[in-house]
């Protein structure tokens, strides 16, 4: 029996970089989350008694800022040297050979691919080949699964591969190939890195992307870790079990208020979500996006008192406890239970004010041509990232803020509906 674990994507020290913008947002532990992950990684390979990991791709975020980072995940390597297990890394896009400019010497236990042509590496003491190639450059954007041999026979054959495949929403098309050009391989699996998003594309053979080790924005929801894989004497896998590495758990909390009057019933619903998210993390920090929703009479209210709200939702997010969860943005995206288009047909002035709301809420909002230009050339993960500090979503917020409050205010004459 062969078991080894698959990780991919840590991207170690990943800066986070805005969360200072956040009042009272956990920074300490959010911008150490990548390497507690990482740490957690390695305990359940030494925990679990694993005949070796394989990491596919971004271990590192970039280039290091110093050695610290090298340090740290040397650190980690002599750890699992200790218990004989061995390592197998490639570069990706994050880290490819290009891209990370200081070096250190590592520990025997640790082997990274070539970034030249694909490599096979015998597993010593275990009927096991492993094949992978490395990023020598940021950009790939040829299919390197061409480049990779046939499987070894007599041997468990695993691939090793940073890949978009054929394309996957927010990342960019990197060593693009098809689930066809992996089988034709005939490997046992393959253990693929780059897309966030945990994913098993194909039970036969196994093709997992096995995500990355912790979320690192609203994002990236949901867990993140690794899959521990068993194969047993006939080379066959057994299973890809998922386990969890992350310490930051990153959710949307969608909290309906549909037919809600009142502000009691309001708080309660906010913490009533709070507390299943926080319950579902497993003693992790959530890490959340709040969106408001529904058809409720408290809609203008919403926006037009939004600090006093905000507030009151940040006072139930601390009854939770101390580190249970940090809101990172409200959303409010309710809907009036008046009739608009009723609403307009009340009087010539109020049909023109409609109007032109509507009219404005229709109309695109775009960045300066000079902004998208540079946009272009920025990966995804840091293009949305720029876009929403160029303010389009911010003007697009205060817009709905704006067109609430005065559609309220019209439906309602000295607080009295009309």
């Amino acid at each position: 029996m062969i078991r080894f674990i698959h990780a991919a994507d840590p991207h170690l020290d990943s800066p986070l970089e805005g969360l200072e913008a956040h009042e009272g947002a956990p920074v300490g532990l959010l911008r150490g989350a990548t390497r507690r992950a990482f740490e957690n990684l390695v305990n359940l390979a030494i925990e679990e008694a694993v005949d070796f990991v394989v990491i596919a791709g971004d271990l590192y975020d970039g280039d290091w800022k110093d050695y610290s980072t090298g340090l740290f995940f040397r650190g980690q390597m002599v750890k699992l040297q200790a218990e004989a297990i061995p390592v197998y890394i490639i570069a990706g896009n994050h880290d490819a050979a290009s891209v990370i400019s200081k070096k250190l010497i590592l520990p025997e236990n640790v082997h990274l691919f070539s970034t030249r042509s694909a490599e096979t590496k015998q597993v010593e003491g275990h009927p096991v080949v492993i094949h992978g190639r490395g990023f020598p450059n940021r950009a790939v954007p040829e299919n390197l699964v061409m480049d990779y041999p046939s499987a070894v026979s007599g041997r468990f054959n695993l691939g090793v591969l940073h890949t978009s495949l054929t394309g996957k929403p927010g990342h960019d098309t990197y060593a693009p190939c098809s689930e066809a050009d992996l089988r034709e391989k005939g490997y046992g699996y393959w253990a693929l890195g780059h897309i966030h998003q945990p994913e098993v594309i194909s039970e036969d053979p196994w093709i997992i992307f096995a995500g990355n080790c912790q979320g690192r924005h609203a994002r990236e929801t949901g867990a993140r870790g690794c899959r521990l894989v068993t194969v047993n004497d006939s080379f066959e896998v057994e299973s890809a079990e998922w386990r969890s590495l992350d310490v930051v758990r990153w959710q949307q909390l969608n909290v309906d208020f549909t037919g809600v009057e009142s502000e009691a019933e309001a708080l309660r619903r906010v913490g009533d979500a709070m507390s299943s998210a926080v319950s579902a993390a497993e003693g992790r920090l959530v890490a959340a996006r709040m969106v408001i929703t529904g058809t409720t009479s408290l809609h203008g209210s919403l926006h037009r008192d939004g600090q006093h709200w905000s507030a009151q939702f940040l006072a139930r997010a601390q009854d939770q406890g101390a580190e249970a969860i940090w809101i990172e943005r409200i959303k409010m995206e309710t809907t009036p239970v008046y009739d608009i288009a009723q609403l307009a047909e009340r009087d010539a002035l109020t049909k023109i004010v409609v109007e032109n709301l509507e009219e404005a809420q229709d109309r695109q909002i775009t960045l300066p041509a000079e902004i998208e230009e540079m946009l272009v050339v920025l990966p995804p993960e840091v293009r949305t990232d720029v876009e929403a500090e160029w303010g389009v979503n911010q003007r697009a917020n205060l817009l709905n803020d704006v067109r609430a409050i005065v559609l309220d205010a019209l439906a309602t004459k000295g607080g009295q509906d009309l």
